[in-house]
């Protein structure tokens, strides 16, 4: 990301016009350098007239298989995206979290078509649209299908916000009265599971702003607060106070947090510990 994106207000970066402008530009400059890939660069991206289009073409083309073929997968996908507009948003602002914050990203390009955490993550607001309407069915096919093809089982019911990073995704297990607040970064291997086998509300409850390192559990209905950052390998059974780091097993309060660490992912211990 250049310096005079970084400075650009959010609302410019993150507007779908405009991401979906700078899509098209990285896809047409990835299709003259490798021309080997140019057929499906304009299948994905450059022959579509608008963002939603080319996320349904991808979904449906992750989400197929013998049971819902391509085109119906798109269909599902297009009736999702236009039931709930708010899900090319939420896609927009992950695509961009994604950019910002993974170092190993170089363009919005990267995580729209090959980023198993983004998919997945776009196929669960799919799924989490057909959970809403009352076809708990077809969510649970997706949730199966993103399971299997991705390595990532959320519940269709799990709630999550935007501006959302699963970082490389493996292993991310999220529960079905689990929230996600805006602006949160998880890393693979991280479940927001629960305790014992009663119905009821059981799933942690995550703020705006989170780090949650790798291998972290987070069980239980807890309550982690804005701005709180989990240390990888960690396991948390009690709530967390905002603004602070949790580590350990179980995890205990080790001391404050850096400013915005969900975006600055800095995974270090206060004081350098």
């Amino acid at each position: 990301m250049s310096q005079s994106q970084a400075k650009a207000p959010i609302a410019a970066r993150t507007g779908t016009q405009a991401v979906w402008a700078r899509l098209r530009v990285e896809a047409a400059a990835a299709a003259a350098e490798e021309p080997i890939l140019a057929s499906f660069l304009n299948a994905a991206v450059l022959r579509h007239d608008e963002f939603s289009h080319a996320l349904a073409y991808c979904l449906a083309s992750k989400l197929a298989d013998a049971q819902l073929d391509a085109m119906l997968a798109r269909d599902v996908a297009e009736a999702a995206l236009k039931g709930d507009p708010g899900i090319v948003t939420q896609a927009i602002a992950d695509m961009v979290a994604v950019e910002e914050r993974d170092p190993a990203c170089k363009s919005v390009l990267q995580p729209f078509l090959y980023y198993k955490g983004y998919q997945a993550l776009q196929l669960h607001r799919v799924a989490h649209w057909l959970w809403g309407e009352g076809r708990q069915n077809l969510a649970f096919h997706l949730q199966s299908r993103v399971s299997e093809r991705f390595g990532v089982d959320i519940h269709p019911a799990a709630r999550i916000g935007q501006g959302v990073m699963i970082d490389h995704a493996t292993a991310v297990v999220i529960g079905e009265t689990a929230v996600v607040g805006d602006d949160c970064s998880l890393l693979h291997e991280v479940t927001l599971g629960g305790t014992g086998a009663a119905h009821e509300d059981r799933h942690p409850k995550i703020g705006r702003g989170v780090m949650i390192g790798a291998g972290a559990k987070v069980l239980g209905n807890i309550e982690v607060g804005d701005q709180a950052r989990i240390a990888a390998g960690s396991v948390v059974l009690k709530s967390v106070p905002a603004g602070c780091t949790v580590a350990g097993v179980p995890a205990k309060v080790v001391g404050d947090c850096c400013p915005q660490p969900a975006r600055s992912m800095d995974q270090t211990f206060p004081d350098g510990k």
